[in-house]
């Protein structure tokens, strides 16, 4: 499976950290933390929320199915693209024994290939996009769920963000590695999915920081 950049998932999961912030859930726990502190004390984890969402077993089996989707169109287009420097390379290498005529009616056969292949390669893209969107916005909630209920139980009363690309979320330039969360996360979540771990050889680690909260911005 190709190595997913988590610069990418940080961008579709803009919309998604949104909505799940505003929710109650995420606000105000529903229920007192299990092992929570006296009234007037708090608690706070970081976690690596982009990282967390790209590693679970479910981001990865989906992820590599959507590649799979998407295969025979990107063989499509490859196909195209080669085609069209074939004929641009005869052309360049016939152009002198050709009539002009000849010439013309093969640069406006090249130049619509051309616009074909721009109109399609966007049109997989975008069509990309909203897949990818669609996937990340499904899998980010759940694991935004599946981290409130972490926190709650574990008498946590504040979880920051610490990805790189968050913007939404305070700065995190310290904290111990013992409130770093994003580990047991996607492992509680990979237990509640019940989704295996895809074959090592197929399920190569995505580009993601290492779950530990950064120490400088």
């Amino acid at each position: 499976m190709k190595r997913v950049s988590v610069a990418v998932v940080s961008l579709a999961l803009g919309f998604t950290l949104t909505a799940f912030a505003q929710t109650p859930s995420a606000q105000r726990p529903s229920t007192p933390p299990a092992d929570s502190n006296s009234a007037g004390s708090s608690r706070v984890a970081v976690i690596l929320f982009q990282a967390a969402v790209s590693q679970t077993n479910e981001f990865q089996r989906d992820f590599a199915d959507l590649q799979k989707k998407y295969d025979p169109k990107r063989q499509q287009l490859k196909t195209l693209s080669e085609e069209i420097d074939t004929l641009t390379k005869q052309l360049q290498a016939q152009g002198a024994s050709l009539s002009d005529e000849e010439r013309e009616a093969r640069g406006r056969a090249i130049d619509e290939k051309k616009k074909e292949l721009d109109r399609d390669t966007q049109d997989a893209q975008q069509d990309f996009q909203t897949d990818m969107q669609d996937m990340l916005n499904r899998i980010a909630s759940k694991v935004g769920a599946v981290m409130t209920d972490y926190a709650q139980k574990h008498g946590y009363t504040v979880v920051l963000d610490a990805s790189e690309q968050q913007q939404q979320s305070p700065t995190v330039l310290y904290a111990v590695p013992s409130s770093d969360i994003t580990k047991a996360v996607i492992e509680a979540y990979n237990e509640k999915s019940g989704v295996p771990a895809p074959p090592a050889a197929s399920n190569p680690t995505p580009d993601a920081p290492a779950p530990q909260p950064s120490t400088s911005h």
